[in-house]
């Protein structure tokens, strides 16, 4: 007789609960989603009951989206979403799970078969992995993938068509959709013809939101639709100034953009429309340091999130944002000369009476106006300009420098949130080069926990569309919980990625970071099999381009299968100001490599 397995009570207890909680995991089951269609038009069903989106993207807090009575939010990548839902379940909120489809201005290539299906198999796992998860609402596949396309181009169409039939088979439960850079051209008529597949168009539109639902009729749009992001014009939407500046809305004037095109083609769209996520939940530096975020940097919130709040619930909010009435030049149209004096009047207040204060920063503007969603760098800052300030005006010197300025207002109250406007000015002047921003050392390009990196994986290069790039790997990393994978899936030909600031630049914009200090440049390295031999480097902008990096350096490795640390010398190097962080590059080896980089960082 054998003998039984004694254990101690507290361990019984923990194994109980342990074996309760797998089991709950097995068990939950996701919750069936559906498009369907009656008399009344295109509705959502979540759980059997009529759901209208109510939703955001972005980084900001979800609880108190859920507070604010919003119901979902979007992603746009499925990597490593297991908390993210966990925290939606739990909330109440749902998530439209995105899946990241490449675009031709990172090198992606829709003609290229084996890149296409590569993506198409990282797509399967995604499904596969998150199907299940009762939060998931529906599958965002792509966004704006196609607007760097040729105009009638089937190519891409139906790459997002064979994604969207694989979920057919493998998640019967939740509808399928496909982002698109608002309407325009052949992209509705290409959609329906190749697209059988899709259930639900989301658009992003930003001053053209408030006709999407006209228009989308006249384009002859039979599918329902989502308004996928939504806010205040972009800044290729605004009328620029003499000097090429794009004016920025202030806080108080955005809020009424998001209510136009809520009321006009969201609730306005009924019976095509079946719902929206407004852009952006939290605070992000793009055209400039406050254009699209609903939130400041300090996590105060804006009139954009009083006006969701309101649209939302039907009530007005109980303690609304400070609002800016205007804020102008005393005189003049903002062209002046190096070390002119200039005065700024603002005209804000709170809406309760409670007491407003206001800060004032004068910042460069080098005029970053890109359409594709990558943020700016942070603009330096010339706090001795101002010559004196009050709630109601800013004097300030302008610097002896020329080019483009904004003298940005900040307005917050102590309990009601903020608000901010901005007037762009230009000195004319000597042009200097930027300076570039003085970090602090060490400085991580890349390890686990960066919500904000100094350095954008954007630059990829040669056959881009071989790359196989996983950010969250988890096995085996080298520190923390996950390192970086990266694969080249071609025997021949070469391939490689720089980590630039800003993104997607090769010396025409401002930009990098003072590293001045730094000795070294060190990360670690394994291969998948060994003998993977790679180029890893940094810098490398020539001085024949507008903004080069000031040094540059490399070292060619041979890789082993366990992790080994290598580095680069900094040692007499200008580091004053370096654009690309760091970078990889290799050759076909007459079959795919895949090796793995982790803790990257000057020192």
């Amino acid at each position: 007789m054998k003998k039984a397995l004694r254990i101690p009570y507290l361990a019984q207890i923990i194994l109980m609960l342990a074996t309760l909680a797998v089991s709950e995991a097995c068990a939950a089951k996701p919750v069936r989603v559906e498009v369907v269609k009656s008399h009344a038009g295109w509705q959502l069903l979540c759980g059997g009951k009529p759901y209208f989106i109510k939703g955001v993207g972005g980084n900001g807090s979800m609880e108190l989206l859920a507070k604010c009575g919003g119901n979902s939010f979007r992603t746009w990548g499925a990597d490593d979403l297991e908390e993210q839902l966990d925290e939606a379940q739990k909330l109440g909120l749902t998530v439209t799970v995105g899946i990241w489809l490449g675009q031709k201005r990172h090198g992606f290539d829709y003609h290229n078969a084996k890149a296409v299906r590569d993506q198409f198999e990282r797509a399967r796992e995604a499904v596969l992995r998150y199907r299940n998860h009762p939060a998931v609402l529906m599958w965002g596949i792509g966004n704006e993938m196609e607007n760097y396309e040729p105009a009638g181009d089937p190519a891409v169409y139906k790459a997002i068509e064979a994604i969207a039939a694989m979920i057919k088979k493998e998640d019967p439960n939740h509808p399928t959709m496909t982002v698109f850079a608002e309407i325009g051209g052949d992209k509705v008529s290409l959609l329906q013809k190749y697209c059988p597949s899709i259930d639900v168009l989301g658009i992003n539109t930003y001053a053209g939101g408030e006709s999407i639902a006209e228009r989308y009729r006249k384009l002859g749009g039979t599918k329902p639709y989502v308004i996928t992001e939504f806010g205040p014009p972009g800044v290729w939407e605004m009328k620029k100034t003499t000097w090429g500046a794009a004016p920025e809305l202030s806080s108080t004037e955005k809020a009424n953009w998001y209510q136009r095109t809520y009321l006009s083609s969201i609730v306005g769209g009924k019976g095509m429309c079946l719902g929206s996520y407004a852009f952006t939940w939290g605070f992000k530096r793009e055209a400039s340091a406050t254009w699209y975020g609903m939130f400041l940097p300090d996590g105060a919130k804006l009139a954009a999130v009083d006006t969701m709040m309101e649209l939302w619930n039907g009530t007005p909010v109980s303690n609304p944002c400070p609002k800016i009435k205007s804020l102008k030049l005393a005189e003049g149209d903002g062209r002046v000369t190096t070390g002119a004096v200039v005065r700024a009047l603002l005209d804000a207040a709170s809406s309760d009476g409670e007491p407003i204060q206001v800060s004032w920063k004068l910042q460069r503007d080098w005029f970053q106006y890109g359409t594709g969603g990558d943020e700016m760098t942070e603009a330096a800052e010339y706090p001795d300009s101002i010559i004196k300030a009050t709630d109601q005006e800013a004097e300030l010197r302008m610097p002896a420098e020329g080019g483009g300025y904004c003298l940005y207002a900040y307005v917050r109250t102590a309990t009601s949130g903020g608000a901010v406007a901005n007037i762009p000015l230009f000195v004319d002047g000597p042009m200097p080069k930027p300076q570039a921003r003085r970090v602090s050392l060490p400085l991580i390009v890349f390890g686990d926990q960066q919500d904000n990196p100094p350095y954008v994986p954007s630059g990829w290069v040669g056959n881009a569309g071989a790359i196989g790039y996983t950010p969250d790997w988890k096995d085996n990393p080298h520190s923390g919980k996950t390192c970086l994978k990266l694969e080249y899936r071609e025997p021949r030909g070469w391939a490689g990625i720089v980590w630039q600031n800003p993104p997607n630049d090769w010396g025409d914009k401002p930009g990098g970071y003072d590293l001045s200090g730094a000795t070294r440049l060190i990360f670690w390295a394994r291969g998948e099999t060994g003998g993977e031999k790679v180029d890893f480097s940094f810098g490398g902008i020539r001085e024949d381009k507008p903004f080069p990096d000031t040094a540059n350096g490399k070292v060619v490795v041979e890789l082993i299968k366990n992790w080994k640390q290598y580095s680069i010398d900094l040692t007499g190097k200008d580091l004053s100001c370096i654009k690309g962080g760091f970078g990889w590059s290799l050759a076909g080896a007459g079959k795919p490599v895949t090796f793995y980089l982790d803790d990257i960082r000057y020192e």
